[in-house]
This record gives structure tokens, sequence and C-alpha cells, in this order.
């Protein structure tokens, strides 16, 4: 009875996340990847020439770069079964009434319009492989804030976009940022003017329903000097028994003293391949901060990374991943310091369970330009059970002497003296190890906004229903 109960438990709390719509699209690219795939995917979104150029040479690029070999493996990634490009029955729209019901209710149970009236100035929708709904409030607009879906700015920003586009992270990074490059679609654009500093956050959720597919949205925001802003990202898909992938891009251009607050809680189901790259440049005394939430994915290869190109510039991530069952998360940070006096800090904490592998992977880079940075580095790793595996693999290059540089690291098992001792306090095991936890991700939980702490401590719920599943 108690394990019927469990499952029953595992099954509700999933369904927040697993339900999926009927696969009713539009149009769905067959799966593979050509040049005759790429070229319809630019025909038909009526794209400029010199982004079809772009797609093209990604493609080439592609085929020329081989599969990273020092992460986890990735040979079970077929292209030939993934469709790159699948459009729903909806253009996208400014209302949200307007939207189709059944891509609204999916929205709904996410508490995508809920979130939008309370506090966003501003929110995007993508279902598939393409924006269903983008709005921002209109007192943003009259301070000259940009906030659109990537295809409206392509036309109506050209030459801005051009600017920037590409210009973050080349085409050439890796192999699955030139398969990005070559089939991207969907994503937003944002621009927020000088002066301007957005007290509310703007968010864009993604959201993978058709089987067999891809999802490779692109972000690129420019936030100009002395402007603010803190934007949102949400992931998830349902599962199926087949592999996804999602190898989105993010480009962000930190002008002068501005600062960027970038959150994302990630919870791709775990049959997707979750290849996301995000980077930043920063100009003289800007400001980013990372805070990431990784728990889903069957493997995760994401590195966030801030070039602290300008003096004084400043940059802090906080991250967490849950590795769970048949999970190999990889994550972590790059940070490369050019100008003087520099600072980042990183505090990363991962936790596995049940035989998942959580793999810490950094590399700090020290120019020799980089005079008086200072660079802070913390990863701990918590494992629920002597199944599980927890790695930290930093990589530090320091080529400036005048700087201040601390790495710290610490991998263990959970305490069975704390359990018992919690356990003598009147708690049952799960619930001290569920304490136990949360206080170790309480650092991530505090930099989130509210609404999304809450549902990191869902995840976390989730994950540890598992392991009592598991068990029983």
């Amino acid at each position: 009875m108690a394990k019927k109960l469990s499952k029953i438990i595992i099954d509700d709390s999933h369904s927040f996340y697993d339900f999926k719509d009927k696969d009713n699209y539009e149009y769905k690219i067959k799966n593979g990847l050509s040049r005759e795939i790429v070229e319809e995917i630019s025909k038909r979104k009526n794209e400029p020439q010199w982004l079809l150029d772009i797609r093209l040479k990604a493609l080439e690029t592609y085929y020329k770069l081989d599969l990273p070999v020092w992460g986890p493996d990735l040979s079970e990634l077929d292209m030939d079964n993934i469709s790159t490009y699948v459009k729903p029955k909806t253009d996208i729209k400014s209302s949200w009434q307007d939207v189709p019901q059944d891509i609204k209710d999916t929205f709904n149970k996410l508490g995508i319009p809920k979130a939008e009236h309370e506090y966003l100035a501003g929110v995007g929708a993508q279902y598939d492989s393409e924006v269903v709904y983008h709005s921002i409030k209109e007192d943003m607009k009259k301070l000259g804030v940009i906030y659109t879906d990537i295809d409206s700015a392509i036309r109506e920003y050209p030459e801005l976009v051009k600017e920037y586009f590409t210009k973050c992270v080349p085409l050439t990074e890796h192999k699955f940022i030139a398969l990005h490059y070559a089939v991207f679609s969907g994503g937003s654009f944002v621009y927020v003017p000088k002066g301007v500093n957005l007290t509310m956050p703007l968010q864009s959720y993604y959201r993978l329903n058709s089987p067999e597919s891809g999802q490779f949205e692109h972000t690129l925001i420019i936030v100009d000097e002395d402007a603010s802003l803190h934007f949102i990202e949400g992931c998830s898909a349902p599962k199926y028994s087949k592999v996804g992938l999602h190898a989105g891009c993010v480009e962000l251009f930190v002008k002068d003293n501005a600062k960027l607050k970038y959150s994302t809680i990630e919870n791709w189901s775990k049959n997707m391949l979750n290849l996301n790259t995000k980077k930043a440049i920063l100009e003289k005394g800007a400001n980013v901060e990372w805070i990431s939430g990784s728990f889903g994915s069957k493997i995760s290869m994401l590195y966030p990374m801030s070039i602290l190109k300008g003096d004084n510039s400043s940059t802090e991530y906080t991250g967490i991943s849950f590795a769970g069952k048949g999970q190999n998360l990889d994550t972590g940070f790059k940070v490369l310091h050019i100008g003087k006096n520099t600072t980042s800090n990183v505090v990363s904490k991962s936790i596995s369970k049940s035989g998942g592998i959580a793999t810490y992977r950094s590399i700090v880079n020290v120019a020799p330009t980089a005079k008086n940075a200072k660079c802070s580095v913390t990863c701990d790793g918590l494992m629920l059970d002597s199944i599980s595996r927890s790695d930290t693999i930093p990589v530090n290059k320091i080529a400036c002497d005048n700087i201040t540089f601390s790495h710290e690291a610490k991998v263990g098992k959970i305490s069975e003296e704390a359990i018992y001792y919690l356990m003598t306090r009147g708690l049952t095991e799960q619930d001290a190890k569920a304490m136990i936890v949360r206080g170790f991700a309480n650092p991530i939980s505090k930099a989130l906004p509210l609404e999304y702490a809450v549902e990191m401590n869902r995840l976390i719920d989730i994950e540890l229903e598992e392991v009592k599943h598991d068990k029983n």
C-alpha cells in the first residue's frame, strides 16, 4: 500500500510538467539535417540573405567539427531522427486571448499568465519552434525598451540585430552552436536604453511538446550604459521514449556601468539532451549575475560564460544541479578576466541520487592585462546514496601575478549523523534528508525571485519523492 501511495505522489508531482498535448502542428519539417532543410526553414521565415548565409556557413561548420569527447557520451544523438523545426497552428499573438486554447491551456498550467499579471514587465512564450505570445507593458515601451521575439526583431530592427548577432557566441565555438545557427528558430530580443532601470523582470518560457524534435531558440539581449534588467528564463518538456534535443543560444551584451541578472530554471524531461550555450560580454563597470537551476534532461552540458572585458567589471554565478537516476548533468561556469580590477564570484551546488552523475566543470582564465583581478570559486557536491557520483573538474589559467584567487571544493555523502540527530528530534528519515537538502540548496533558492524559488523547491520535492519511491 505504501509503495502504491508513493507512486501516486510521484505521478501527480511529475504531471505538473510531464503532461503533453496532442502533436497538433501546422508544419513539421522532415527529420534530419541538410542544406535543403536549412534553406526551407529560412524560406518559411522569409529571412534576409545575410541570415541565410550565416545558416549555411554554420551548417558547413557543423559537419567539420567533432563531437566533444571530454564530457558525457553523446553518441546516442542521431540527427536523422530529429525534426529541427515544428510550427504550431498559430502565429505570434500580442493578446493572450488570441492564443489557441490548447496552447493556452499548456501555459496556464505552467502559471505563465498569472505571473505576467502579478510581477512581470513583459513575457514571451515559445511552443516548439515558434514564439506564440509576446507582450510588454505600455510604460516599458514609453521608456524605449524593446522586448520582442527574435524574428520580429530581425524584420523591425535589422541593423541592430545584425550588429550583435553571432558577435558574442561565434558559430565556430563548438559543434552544437554551429547546429544552432544552422536551424535556430524562436527566442527573444531585448534592448534596454541608456539609463533605464527596469524594476520588474522580463520573462521568456520555452515549452517543447512535439516528440523526436529539437528546440533551438536564440536570445539576444543588449543592456545599454547605466541601465539594468532582470531577465528570467524557464524551460520544460513532457517525457517521451525517444531522445529530444535542446541546443539554444544566449548572447548578452552589457555596456558601461550596466547591470543584468539572468535567472534560469531548466526542467527538461529526462529523455532530453540539453546542449545549451550562454555567454556575456561586459564593458567597463558592468555587472552580470547568473542564477541557474538544472533539474531535468538525460544529459546536460551547460557552462554559462562571462567575459570581463572592461575595467572594474564583475560577475557572479550561483548554480545548482540535481541529477537523479539515468541523468548525467555536466554543468559549471567559465570566466575570462581581461580588464583591470575585475571580479568574479562562483558558488556551485550539485546533488546526485539513485545513481545520477553530477559534474561541476569550470574554466577561470586570467589574462596578462587583468591586474588586480579577484576570483573566488566554491563548489560543493552532495551525494544522497553510495551509488551516485559527484565530480569537480576545475581548470584555472592564471597569466597575471597581481591577482587574488581562491578555489574551494567539497564533495561527500549526506551525513548519517545529521540524519540520525534530526530523527531523534521527531523527524522521519525522509523529512530529515529533505531538510538537509533544502539547507544545502538555500543559497540558490534565496537568489531566485519568490515564484521561482517555490518552483525550485517543488522540483527538489519531486526528486526526493522519487528517492522514497525507489526505496519502497
